[in-house]
């Protein structure tokens, strides 16, 4: 068989089937063809020697805002894209019915990486959050507009994965629940899961939880206080554990205001592991304190979770969120997306979101992005 592309000696680690071992992989006709030491090079164009750099698959951020020039928060997909070593772009409502189509004409489908949607219950979705405008688009019900929400997701079942709503003062002011009730029957109408924004109360955290059904996402889920996951005794809430023993996913989503250490250190120590770790990227927050998906993901990795399930957050786990298994895979056959990453050794200062700095041992960086079986690198 005619090879792509081939990287050879990188530490292949793919969590979707238990491999962590230094050997080649090869790639052709847009997917993963093999994975195999000393594989055979004769013409393939493009022959890698990786020696010393993770092979893992590529990259998903589950919650990130991608419409750039069509929303004040949206960044750029394919800058953001090639210095994070994502593949996967997932924008989390930055469109609604009102606006996806321009969204899905003139950012996703010109896009060399791809870009995934939960879709927004709210008309507009969020189209009113910069620097010196904050509006809460679910504080007004009127921009809840469930059946066109329904007939666009079904219309576009190739790019959309779920709904979004956002509740919480900020987000909701007063509207409390109602915001994710209608997200949950649009979700209910066409078969999709919900994604949930929470920030202050109100919703408390627990409102919001007791509502989710299997499969659902909530995001911003290590939070600080209030509408934290945690009590001031650092045990985790009985309604959190209640909810992830029914299949609730717990989502990251750090962005500028919804990720604490004290919160991340509390939940760590119950062993309470995120099921998916996302950047929530946006204007807002790409200068700091999010910074970017693999300054998320490094984050974890020094407050002691184990390399593999940090990269299980960000591929197996955010692909079967989003019901799309040929996604976060390194399988032979499954898209040839493939992230790579260097884990560098040293002193690293990392911030969250209310200033508190933490000093790290480790750091992952992106090396490197291969997309649809072609190597896709960096600026």
């Amino acid at each position: 068989m005619a090879y792509d592309l081939i990287l050879r000696n990188g530490r292949v680690l793919d969590p979707s089937q238990n491999i962590d071992s230094v050997t080649d992989i090869a790639f052709a006709n847009g997917k993963v063809a093999r994975i195999g030491s000393n594989l055979e090079t004769a013409g393939c164009p493009d022959v890698r020697d990786v020696s010393g750099l993770i092979v893992s698959p590529g990259l998903i951020d589950l919650h990130t805002h991608v419409y750039w020039g069509g929303t004040s928060l949206g960044i750029d997909a394919e800058d953001f894209c090639r210095r994070s070593g994502v593949t996967t772009a997932v924008d989390t409502g930055s469109a609604g019915p009102g606006n996806w189509m321009g969204f899905r004409k003139h950012v996703i489908e010109p896009s060399q990486v791809r870009i995934l949607a939960y879709l927004h219950v709210s008309h507009a979705g969020i189209y009113g959050f910069d620097k010196r405008v904050m509006v809460g688009e679910s504080r007004e019900l009127m921009l809840m507009n469930p059946i066109d929400c329904a007939e666009v997701a079904d219309a576009n079942r190739d790019l959309i994965v779920g709904i979004k709503v956002r509740v919480g003062l900020h987000a909701s002011g007063t509207s409390g629940t109602v915001p994710l009730n209608i997200a949950l029957q649009v979700a209910e109408e066409v078969g999709m899961p919900v994604m949930a924004h929470i920030d202050h109360p109100p919703p408390s955290y627990e409102e919001v939880l007791d509502m989710l059904r299997p499969g659902d996402v909530l995001t911003h889920a290590f939070r600080p206080f209030p509408n934290a996951p945690i009590t001031g005794q650092g045990r985790v809430k009985d309604a959190v554990l209640a909810a992830r023993r029914r299949g609730v996913l717990f989502d990251i989503g750090h962005g500028k205001g919804s990720f604490a250490f004290k919160t991340a250190r509390a939940m760590l120590a119950n062993g309470f592991e995120p099921d998916t770790i996302s950047s929530d990227i946006h204007t807002l927050c790409i200068e700091g304190p999010a910074f970017d998906q693999v300054t998320t993901l490094s984050k974890f990795l020094c407050l002691g979770m184990p390399l593999d399930r940090v990269i299980a957050s960000t591929t197996v786990n955010a692909a079967m969120a989003m019901k799309r298994p040929e996604l976060g895979t390194l399988k032979p056959g499954s898209i040839g997306d493939a992230t790579l990453l260097r884990v560098e050794e040293g002193r690293f200062d990392y911030v969250d979101v209310i200033g508190e700095h933490f000093e790290g041992e480790q750091r992952l960086s992106s090396a490197g992005v291969v997309i649809g079986g072609r190597w896709w690198h960096p600026n």
